[in-house]
């Protein structure tokens, strides 16, 4: 059973959201086009509280960038972004959500960040996603989405620790970029951890 998990395509972050990643909305042409070759099919999306302790507005003296400790992690601060029941956290409309059978939201803690789909960053929290793919008999899971070098990369390689076959789908992704070659990491950083990294057009 193969699953694609579809993570964090929403308003936000695409060009002219509150954190855009460039070319953001160039995935969503892709993802729709591979999401009916997959028996299953989920989507994430941040869901945070206005009071979240990643958005940089809630400290005091802090800008957009800056590293700050949180709860014992180290914690970029990003502008506020993906506030739940906003028009920012849901999904871009262009994408094609005919296919999703579930959506897990993450990020609710006020306290935690999390990028990954299926645990906070701390790993004290679990979204559900990993029981959800069990029973759903799913094996191999290919990850599509934005960030590649955040929200992508750490659900890459939660999947994979969890015991799934894990494949980057790389031109359905796209990364922030803060330093140019932080994608180009990222993706070394999944490959060296045994994940694969494949085209669309090996799926098709």
């Amino acid at each position: 059973m193969r699953a694609l998990l579809i993570i964090d395509v929403q308003n936000d972050f695409i060009p002219g959201g509150a954190l855009q990643v460039p070319e953001g909305d160039h995935i969503i042409p892709i993802i729709n086009n591979i999401s009916s070759k997959f028996d299953v099919v989920v989507a994430t999306k941040d869901w945070h509280p206005v009071g979240h302790k990643s958005f940089a507005k809630n400290h005091k003296k802090k800008e957009i960038g800056e590293i700050v400790e949180l709860n014992g992690l180290p914690q970029i601060l990003w502008p506020e972004h993906c506030v739940e029941n906003t028009d920012g956290a849901e999904f871009v409309s262009s994408l094609n959500t005919e296919h999703i059978d579930a959506v897990f939201k993450k990020g609710t803690d006020t306290e935690v960040d999390s990028y990954s789909g299926f645990f906070d960053n701390d790993k004290r929290n679990d979204t559900g996603l990993n029981k959800f793919l069990t029973l759903k008999g799913v094996t191999e899971i290919y990850i599509a989405g934005l960030a590649t070098e955040y929200c992508v990369k750490f659900t890459a390689l939660d999947a994979k620790g969890c015991g799934y076959k894990t494949f980057l789908v790389e031109d359905a992704t796209r990364g922030v970029n803060i330093k140019p070659t932080d994608v180009q990491n990222a993706v070394i950083d999944l490959k060296v951890s045994g994940i694969k990294v494949v085209n669309s057009k090996e799926i098709i």
